[in-house]
């Protein structure tokens, strides 16, 4: 029980400067950079755009990480993300994205596959 505490407290500690964030933009949806991506991801659920936003923020990560795992299915040994057992949740792999993002403010300008796959491949690297 301590653990899922501890567990929340962390995420919810990751996510909360994301709530501040101000409104998201058209621009945003179109994704052309992280710094996009993580607007999406981190919008306020004041926001009057907060359900399509997380959506499409998931959307994106989930649909990446598929193409990923569809591109690599008949090789997996050149596979450049290899998540552990068991695999952490959508929203896990999500905060820890977004902290790391955060923490790496020169590639907010970068497409946002490429800082994801960056970010996926340091934190769950294939052996």
């Amino acid at each position: 029980m301590k653990r899922k505490l501890l567990r929340f407290i962390t995420v919810l500690g990751i996510l909360l400067p994301g709530l501040a964030n101000s409104a998201v933009t058209e621009d945003d949806f179109k994704v052309k950079t992280t710094r996009n991506l993580i607007n999406l991801c981190t919008v306020s659920p004041i926001d009057p755009h907060y359900g399509d936003a997380i959506n499409f923020c998931q959307g994106y990560m989930v649909g990446a990480y598929h193409y990923s795992i569809a591109e690599h299915s008949k090789d997996p040994k050149d596979a450049l993300v290899c998540l552990p057992e068991p695999k952490p949740s959508r929203n896990e792999v999500l905060a820890l994205f977004i902290a790391w993002a955060n923490s790496h403010p020169q590639f907010m300008t970068d497409m946002p596959v490429e800082t994801q796959f960056r970010f996926m491949s340091e934190k769950w690297p294939c052996n």
